[in-house]
């Protein structure tokens, strides 16, 4: 494998258009495109508990005024896993249409963007499915109640794919 600036560069098949002036990912009838190599920088644990994070603290900040609002001291009862109808609506529900959202439009939530990442099909390289982003979402579930096992495994991985990553056939990319 390549090397680029020490981090360690994978291939993967994607198509690219031989016109464009920059390497990028393109989708397309095969007859317009030639299949190509492109080097593929893929984004490592630490990057993406930075995104993690980013999202986290966007999150938080758009949603706990809401639910003071709506519950006030009583939110923060540590007896109460969910508060009510609205807490459930605005933490878990909201929160996974918001991320799901932007996986669909942008291929990545805010602090992958800010971070310059980006989550791609990983045996094309194209913009994954609905139905890969759905699973991916999911699947952070299955990842995280093994003591956060599957998500620590991108810190391992050759591909840098966590359980998520594996079970919806995504990796996520430096852009």
């Amino acid at each position: 494998s390549a090397m680029t600036d020490g981090i360690p560069c994978k291939r993967i098949h994607c198509y690219h258009h031989p016109m464009s002036d920059h390497e990028h990912l393109q989708s397309g009838p095969l007859d317009e495109i030639t299949a190509n190599e492109v080097d593929i920088v893929y984004a490592g644990f630490w990057i993406r508990v930075v995104a993690t994070i980013i999202d986290s603290v966007l999150i938080v900040l758009l949603t706990m005024p809401a639910l003071y609002g709506i519950y006030g001291d009583q939110y923060f009862n540590p007896d109460l896993f969910v508060s009510g109808f609205w807490d459930f609506l605005i933490s878990w529900v909201l929160p996974a249409l918001a991320v799901i959202a932007f996986w669909v439009f942008r291929s990545a939530t805010p602090g992958k963007i800010m971070l310059h990442l980006k989550i791609v099909d990983a045996a094309t390289g194209k913009h994954p499915t609905m139905r890969q982003f759905i699973i991916r979402y999911l699947s952070y579930f299955v990842s995280s109640i093994p003591f956060g096992a599957g998500l620590l495994w991108v810190a391992f991985d050759e591909r840098k794919q966590g359980w998520h990553d594996k079970l919806a056939g995504t990796v996520v990319i430096k852009k």
